[in-house]
């Protein structure tokens, strides 16, 4: 299945929302010893798991994707992760 850039749009919403909910969670939850690198690698699989999930929800993934829609997946992710650190660093 071909995914419109809306779809595409409101997939990488909801995901940023829910990889920004798991790392207040984690980083809330004391049982979850992480320094900042292991984090991001973490919240790094996590979206990607994530991701590939919505995706495969709606009959795709990311190779299907346009060169244009994968850029801009991948600018997301990194904003989002550099979002999440940026604010851990300022606590």
């Amino acid at each position: 299945m071909v995914l419109t850039e809306k779809t595409l749009d409101e997939i990488l919403n909801y995901l940023d929302n829910s990889v920004a909910k798991l790392a207040k969670d984690t980083l809330n939850n004391h049982e979850f010893q992480m320094n900042d690198g292991d984090l991001d690698q973490f919240l790094s699989s996590q979206y990607d798991v994530r991701l590939d999930n919505l995706l495969q929800g709606k009959n795709s993934n990311i190779h299907h994707l346009e060169s244009g829609m994968k850029n801009k997946t991948i600018q997301r992710k990194q904003i989002l992760l550099d979002s999440i650190k940026k604010e851990l660093n300022s606590k």
